[in-house]
């Protein structure tokens, strides 16, 4: 049976508690309750252990392999060496490097879910699995598969008249808001069908439609604030178009022709060049 549990996202060496990332674990011992320090020596005061995050960041990868190489391997295509949080005066050992291959969540089948370090005399059984040793450290780890993602609803913005389309038996049928009637003018009869007005000339534009529905329907109207004070100043807008006058065809044609006349009868008063 395949277990199934968290992926592990990211690992990284850290040097200390205050070093170490928000979203990160250290591991500090190992199975036989050891220290998991991979700097290990005489007198030694210094310490880097390794850490695990299992926080999904960024484009959610997810660890899928785990390698540890020698100094002179070239490391292999689609795998990273992990991070460090190190202090200034503190290095890893070169000659073990621990490299890393990761892939998006939604396409990886397995991935790493747990790590242990254990003694060289200690052996852990399935389903763990070793990967190697460094610092006199064996480690091991735990494959599972990746659970799929939840998928998120997107939030949906629908107008009162959508509403009113819904097949949801609890959701309330509102009718769709009709367009003003058009005032018709004096002397003038529209026809009238069941008490309805007349539809218009392409049913598309009819308000009952919902095709007819505007994407600024319902939106108020607004004077910008710059425009407000020459609107309110009633009297600035009168004197404005107190002398507007309209002119007729009539005035135009007659202005015209009144200038045709005035042109001709110039050009005959101007004499002949003389020869």
């Amino acid at each position: 049976m395949e277990n199934t549990s968290t992926p592990i996202t990211g690992l990284a060496w850290i040097s200390s508690v205050t070093l170490c990332p928000r979203t990160y674990n250290m591991i500090v011992a190992t199975v036989e309750g050891a220290s998991a320090n991979f700097l290990k020596g005489f007198n030694q005061k210094s310490a880097v252990y390794l850490g695990y995050s299992t926080a999904l960041e960024g484009l959610e990868q997810v660890i899928t392999d785990i390698q540890i190489l020698n100094e002179k391997t070239v490391l292999p295509v689609g795998y990273a060496f992990i991070g460090e949080h190190l202090d200034p005066k503190i290095s890893v050992p070169k000659k073990k490097r621990l490299c890393v291959k990761q892939m998006p969540m939604h396409t990886a089948e397995t991935a790493v879910c747990e790590i242990k370090f254990s003694m060289k005399s200690k052996h852990i059984g399935a389903p763990f699995e070793r990967i190697g040793e460094i610092s006199g450290l064996v480690f091991w780890c735990r494959k599972g598969s990746v659970p799929s993602p939840k998928p998120t609803p997107k939030p949906r913005n629908i107008t009162s008249g959508i509403k009113g389309l819904s097949l949801d038996i609890n959701t309330p049928v509102q009718p769709v808001r009709r367009a003003s009637a058009p005032v018709p003018d004096a002397g003038q009869v529209v026809p009238q069908s069941n008490g309805k007005w007349p539809l218009s000339e392409n049913a598309i534009y009819d308000s009952s439609n919902i095709y007819g529905i505007s994407a600024i329907d319902g939106i108020p109207f607004t004077i910008h604030p710059m425009f407000e004070n020459t609107v309110n100043n009633t009297s600035v807008v009168t004197s404005d178009f107190r002398d507007l006058h309209i002119k007729t065809l009539s005035e135009i044609e007659s202005e015209y022709n009144y200038g045709f006349v005035v042109e001709r009868t110039a050009a005959a008063r101007v004499p002949p060049p003389l020869r």
